[in-house]
């Protein structure tokens, strides 16, 4: 019979101090997500897998989290699985099952994922690179609560940079001769230059349970949060699209990340009150070396009381 070795990370440690998140990060698995009467999405996705330990114990067996996430993606691929978040609620869920000194486990994902689009004037099919965001939290005391939501790129220009502008150009229009009132009517149709970036919106909801939303219902609120949308092809008229859209509707990153609000009251009306979103924008500055950046994290009821408010000002 085999001497069994000792068992290391059971013993105590030398501080007796307790952490939030032990485990694995950086895990690629590949991992196919079932569809109804079409072919499964397979997607390349990188897990964290954590736990909290106690103070009592030196550290935690991290070939049990690695052990989780097989079967889990093990499981996924012999029956239909429908929801990236719900893989990592099952994994959350068996982490607590198979450490039994925990009581909380966080199991997050994102993965590359393709949507096919149509460019705005040419009609070209094309496809847009977007990120999947899921995660899930499994704890003793409460039910398991699930995040899904997507970070998408997009294009915005800065209103501030385009008033000048705007004022620019009227001063040399009247200076011209022209009209004041044809001088606003221009105005009005053609809008100005202004400092444009890409601009990056990170969208999701967490609920207990999985949330009742759509994935790509999601992505598209996120992407219509922008000035623009951006396509990976476009033809001349395209860009002349997308560079027109983006100047008719100038965005500071926080119009951004109101809009997002917005669109997820206004597209998710049976998600719950207690159900938590997160809202972020992030701009790659063209004229500053540094970013620009906003963000929001509610409760939709919150949120559905300040987007009733506005609409009623």
């Amino acid at each position: 019979m085999k001497q069994q070795l000792p068992d290391v990370q059971a013993t105590a440690p030398d501080v007796t101090v307790g952490l939030n998140r032990v485990g694995v990060t950086g895990v690629e698995k590949l991992v196919e997500i079932a569809r109804s009467d079409k072919r499964p999405y397979v997607l390349t996705a990188e897990f964290d897998v954590l736990v909290d330990l106690p103070s009592w114990r030196k550290g935690a067996d991290m070939s049990r989290n690695m052990e989780v996430v097989d079967e889990v993606l093990e499981d996924a691929v012999s029956e239909p699985t429908y929801r990236v978040e719900d893989v990592c609620g099952d994994a959350a869920e068996r982490l607590l099952e198979k450490h039994d000194y925990t009581t909380k486990a966080e199991v997050s994902m994102e993965a590359e994922f393709m949507v096919r689009d149509t460019t705005p004037e040419s009609g070209r099919p094309t496809q847009a690179t977007v990120d999947i965001i899921a995660s899930a939290t499994a704890s003793e005391e409460e039910e398991t609560r699930e995040e899904i939501g997507a970070r998408v790129t997009g294009m915005t220009v800065c209103p501030c940079s385009q008033g000048m502008m705007s004022g620019r150009a009227k001063k040399k229009l009247l200076d011209l001769g022209v009209g004041e009132q044809e001088v606003k009517e221009f105005l009005r149709e053609i809008p100005q230059a202004g400092h444009s970036q890409r601009g990056h919106a990170t969208l999701t909801v967490e609920s207990t349970g999985a949330p009742e939303v759509d994935l790509h219902e999601l992505i598209e609120v996120a992407r219509d949060s922008m000035s623009a949308r951006i396509y990976n092809l476009a033809k001349r008229p395209d860009e002349d699209h997308m560079t027109f859209q983006a100047h008719a509707d100038a965005k500071f990153v926080e119009d951004c990340v109101r809009d997002m609000a917005h669109g997820v009251v206004e597209q998710f009306p049976d998600l719950p009150d207690d159900a938590v979103v997160t809202m972020k924008q992030s701009n790659d500055e063209s004229i500053h070396q540094h970013n620009a950046h906003a963000e929001r994290v509610a409760e939709v009821g919150m949120l559905r009381e300040e987007v009733a408010e506005s609409l009623d000002e």
